[in-house]
């Protein structure tokens, strides 16, 4: 029998998986580099949200001392020691930390490893994770999906599309459904929040546009939910009445933080179960967690400390 290879997918928390404690997220995009604190129990922020526009060409180096620029400001007073878990987004498909696409960002960072190069930058482990994942998890694990079953879709409808699928709580990583067809074009380049405003149309129309793409994403996936994010998502008393989805669509409620949130998260939860501040609920964890030894061991160090000890000082 040939043997299974290796699974390179950034570890994900089991559904249900509670922690305590704080953890570092880091948002990359395509117009600004953002970070926070989380309180791991609430998900709410627990410094203020520090940004700075992301350097245009977005290249490895120029990321990464924009990176380090907002981290410090952002840890700057407060007391967090070197086992701090950090989690990081980026707008690519992430196998074993590398960003494997670059839609949204300089095509430099293709092959590239994101955790090292972020890491090296802050001085300190990192977990590299789609960014519309991390944000989809923040809504499933604190948000407007929060205890939600079945097939879950959360869409970042920003500079580009962001997409992350869930079944029953667990995320379906590195989908890039921003990029299916629609209209003969990656349907991000039609529809997301950046080429309504590109293509100066007005709401109703882009609702209209939008309205197909998710006539698409019913077609092909049949979700229960699907959860809107994103800076479009703001706006929607604007466009859900012409939504004509058979699944119910509601907006994020972490919205802009959502990236952050769950990048946190997925860092804090990246370690082996260990200690009393990890538990999951037992309605939710019949599926076996991914194991995080397919990763290196540096995340996971980060992580431990998040897990096994209380929320430190402010």
């Amino acid at each position: 029998m040939a043997q299974r290879a290796k699974r390179d997918d950034p570890p994900t928390p089991d559904p249900g998986t509670k922690l305590r404690g704080r953890a570092l997220g880091i948002d990359i995009g395509g117009s600004g580099v953002k970070a926070a604190l989380v309180d791991l129990a609430t998900g709410e922020l627990a410094s203020e949200r520090i940004r700075e526009k992301t350097p245009h060409p977005a290249t490895p180096d120029a990321v990464a001392a924009v990176t380090a620029s907002v981290v410090a400001r952002t840890l700057q007073g407060t007391r967090v020691g070197k086992g701090l878990a950090v989690g990081c987004g980026l707008p690519g498909v992430i196998k074993d930390g590398r960003l494997q696409t670059t839609a949204n960002i300089d095509p430099t960072w293709l092959d590239i490893s994101a955790e090292e190069v972020i890491g090296a930058a802050i001085d300190r482990p990192v977990l590299a994770i789609n960014d519309a994942d991390a944000a989809g998890i923040a809504e499933v694990t604190y948000g407007a999906a929060r205890g939600e079953m079945g097939t879950v879709l959360v869409l970042t409808i920003g500079t580009g599309i962001g997409s992350a699928l869930f079944i029953d709580g667990r995320l379906v990583p590195n989908t890039e459904l921003g990029h299916l067809e629609l209209h003969g074009k990656d349907a991000e380049t039609r529809v997301s929040g950046a080429s309504r405003e590109r293509r100066t149309i007005g709401w109703k129309r882009w609702s209209l546009e939008f309205d197909e793409y998710l006539d698409r994403m019913e077609a092909y996936l049949w979700p229960d939910l699907i959860i809107l994010g994103g800076g479009v998502s703001k706006e929607m008393a604007r466009f859900e009445k012409s939504l004509t989805s058979r699944a119910p669509v509601r907006p994020a409620i972490h919205l802009n933080a959502a990236g952050i949130i769950g990048a946190a998260y997925a860092a804090a939860s990246a370690a082996p179960s260990a200690g009393p501040a990890r538990s999951a609920s037992p309605a939710r964890s019949a599926s076996p967690a991914r194991s995080a030894s397919a990763r290196p061991a540096g995340p996971s160090a980060a992580a431990m400390e998040a897990k096994t000890s209380p929320a430190q000082p402010s």
